[in-house]
């Protein structure tokens, strides 16, 4: 049945709806074709990628360059670009699925594929006209040709539009003469186009630039050498230079001062692909840790068998899953909005794909700074299981280690997202896009009347659980509409503040998306067949209701006093209520077991 606008949640609305798990979209849900693919992914990384681990820890930039071109090979480059431009046009949930299990092996090819395919193809794609897209799409989607994306420079980081490089127009006004410096450009080392911001005049916005590189001919343009990094060792990071570079008017991408916004859209598709592309290494990180202590006996006994390590297991696991749940959901609501637009026949396919994942930027955020943060602490637990082999190279935790640490940087720090994801919503909410208000002014009603001291029937599995989520919203709605209404717009200059809430719309929406998906795995399959599954999202909420408790005291305390400040205390003890609360070290057991039975992660 074909979704009506109506029948899809908008970007952000899962605060303030209730959504049932047969609405959302799990890797169950995979189609033959999507399996498959998933299997082809996961065999090209067996063969040419993990074996070769040390190579691209010895910064070996070459291989990184023939790997991508055995990528392109097997159609994986092009997996989102359109067959008329030479790529698989296959669906938002397919090019996510080939972005998370391609990227588990080694940070530096995951860098090199997610900056080619995402920034240095899409803004074509996604902005070009039609003789751009001709031009250069079917090069880039069969890897004849490499890109990359320049944007950030020494003085422009995160406040990205406030770049120094400038495009002077020529006399005869048909070229651009470009000159600037950008810095940790990847692929620098090996691309044939780049994708250049720069200011035009005095321009309130910086516009894009096509710009072709030879190192035959550079025209004007020359590199740094390779940065030396933590992480992603054989990613290619350069500075790039350009002097007196002309560009043709003809490769301006869309239109003047245009720049910025194509720069922010870009990043809001990187972002969710991003947070994709820490799964498959949280698998793989347990997979070894699993069977390492398997192998590993102390005291007579292999490591497994210790609780310690049981609960470093459980927690790996279930957020790996829980992260995974939370990526397929959210693209799933991008997959149907396109086809929504697509089939309004107002948009283009490119126009229906941006706006789209504008609509769930929110989300994109969320994921991009949950995801990254499960991937650090599954790689940190990953050294620690391992011991003192873990901080050895000889052993892959800590390479994995290392590079997950840039993924709390790039595609806009943590920071900056959990702040984006807050101020995103607040601007919906004023667009009227996500009615917050109406449901605020309920709680705010419901907090000064005498609470019902009946205890409701729990009997049904999840039934308290999915109350808890429902009370944690509007938990979320009490906090950010107190703070509103004190501050304002100028909440923005409140970051601590904004950083609180953001964590407790990240539980939410993390908490959720994994109880629903083990509701609708009960149903499929029974609940004695899933129980592990289960356990993942009771042990998941239970972690979250810690996280936004602590959020929540230094919110109301930070803003209130007196009856306001009382008031709100009493309802955030009320909000997360759990009455039925699980014998937590049991749920870890019963996740560990399996995993440690299994000798892999393997849900």
């Amino acid at each position: 049945m074909e979704s009506t606008e109506k029948d899809l949640l908008r970007g952000g609305q899962f605060l303030v709806k209730e959504i049932s798990c047969d609405d959302i979209f799990t890797p169950e849900d995979f189609s033959e074709e999507q399996n498959m693919m998933k299997e082809a992914v996961a065999e090209f990384v067996d063969r040419e990628l993990w074996p070769n681990k040390p190579r691209f820890e010895a910064k070996d930039y070459a291989l990184t360059e023939s790997c991508m071109r055995k990528a392109a090979e097997m159609g994986f480059l092009g997996v989102a670009v359109p067959e008329q431009y030479g790529g698989l046009g296959m669906g938002f949930v397919s090019t996510m699925l080939v972005c998370d299990y391609i990227s588990g092996a080694t940070g530096s090819f995951s860098t090199a594929f997610g900056a080619h395919t995402g920034i240095g193809t899409l803004p074509i794609l996604l902005y070009g006209n039609e003789e751009q897209k001709q031009k250069y799409i079917p090069k880039l989607a069969t890897g004849e040709w490499f890109g990359s994306y320049c944007l950030t420079e020494p003085s422009a980081g995160s406040d990205a539009n406030s770049g120094k490089t400038k495009a002077v127009l020529s006399e005869d006004g048909k070229t651009y003469k470009i000159n600037g410096q950008k810095m940790w450009i990847s692929n620098a080392g090996f691309c044939h186009l780049m994708i250049v911001f720069a200011r035009i005049e005095d321009d309130k916005y910086i516009t894009g630039f096509i710009v072709e590189y030879d190192p035959e001919n550079p025209n004007g343009i020359t590199m740094g050498e390779e940065e030396h990094k933590l992480g992603i060792r054989a990613s290619s990071t350069r500075q790039v230079f350009f002097n007196d570079t002309v560009v043709p008017v003809e490769n301006m991408l869309s239109t003047r001062g245009n720049g910025f916004k194509i720069a922010m859209n870009a990043l809001n598709v990187g972002r969710i692909k991003l947070a994709v592309a820490c799964l498959d290494s949280q698998r793989r990180i347990i997979t070894e840790s699993v069977k390492y202590a398997n192998e590993r006996v102390q005291f007579k006994t292999p490591i497994s068998s210790f609780g310690a390590i049981q609960q470093k297991i459980a927690e790996m696991a279930t957020n790996c899953w829980v992260g995974e749940t939370a990526c397929y959901r959210a693209a799933k609501n991008i997959e149907d909005r396109i086809e929504l637009r697509k089939n309004n026949g107002k948009d283009t396919e490119q126009e229906a794909e941006l706006k789209a994942v504008e609509e769930y930027a929110i989300e994109c955020s969320i994921l991009k700074v949950a995801v990254s943060e499960y991937t650090q602490k599954c790689s940190d637990e990953g050294i620690q299981i391992f011991g003192g082999m873990g901080f050895s190279e000889d052993t892959p935790m800590e390479s994995a280690w290392r590079d997950a640490r840039i993924t709390r940087i790039y595609e806009g720090t943590n920071e900056i997202n959990r702040m984006l994801s807050i101020g995103m919503l607040i601007k919906k909410a004023m667009k009227g896009h996500v009615d917050l208000l109406t449901p605020a002014n309920a709680v705010a009603n419901e907090l000064t009347s005498i609470p019902s001291f009946e205890t409701p029937d729990y009997s049904e599995l999840f039934s308290e659980e999915k109350s808890i989520v429902k009370n944690l919203k509007k938990l979320f709605l009490m906090v950010s509409g107190a703070a509103l209404q004190k501050y304002g717009e100028d909440i923005e200059n409140h970051q601590q503040l904004m950083l609180a809430a953001s964590d407790i719309l990240i539980q939410i929406y993390m908490a959720e998306s994994a109880i629903l998906r083990a509701e609708k795995l009960a149903k499929s399959k029974g609940e004695d067949n899933v129980k592990e599954e289960i356990a993942m999202a009771k042990l998941n909420l239970f972690h979250a209701i810690d996280v936004i408790e602590t959020a929540g005291k230094h919110s109301i305390i930070s803003f209130s006093t007196g009856d306001e400040q009382r008031m709100m205390l009493m309802g955030l003890k009320r909000y997360i209520k759990y009455v039925n609360m699980p014998n937590i070290i049991e749920l870890r057991n019963i996740i560990a077991q399996k995993v440690i039975k299994e000798n892999k992660y393997c849900f």
